[in-house]
């Protein structure tokens, strides 16, 4: 059970309203940085730095996100251009990975 609110060391609670795609576009960035919700939104409205970390466990989240991304696309109408446009993205983002994992140079 938790403690009581008088008892954490993080006692205060600040919320506030975004649109369905500005938290689309917020919670892939917390995916993509690795941290949980509260430290990325600690760490921005902070003015700390947030950085993507590209080692391989967030690479490898990265690749599975993508692949859920593509099962998604994929059960849409394939006829539908912007659907094509999508599949095509993501078999690129694919091989790039692919790629970047053959490389002998390591990440930066």
């Amino acid at each position: 059970m938790a403690c009581k609110r008088e008892q954490r060391f993080r006692r205060n609670t600040i919320a506030f309203w975004l649109s369905d795609d500005e938290k689309a576009e917020v919670e892939a960035k917390i995916r993509l940085s690795g941290l949980s919700k509260g430290e990325y939104y600690r760490r921005a409205v902070l003015g700390q730095e947030v950085q993507v970390i590209a080692g391989n466990y967030m690479s490898a989240k990265l690749v599975k996100e993508i692949k859920e991304l593509g099962d998604k696309i994929s059960t849409y109408n394939k006829d539908d251009a912007a659907t094509a446009e999508l599949i095509q993205l993501c078999r690129e983002l694919k091989d790039l990975w692919e790629e970047k994992k053959e490389s002998p140079y390591p990440a930066r």
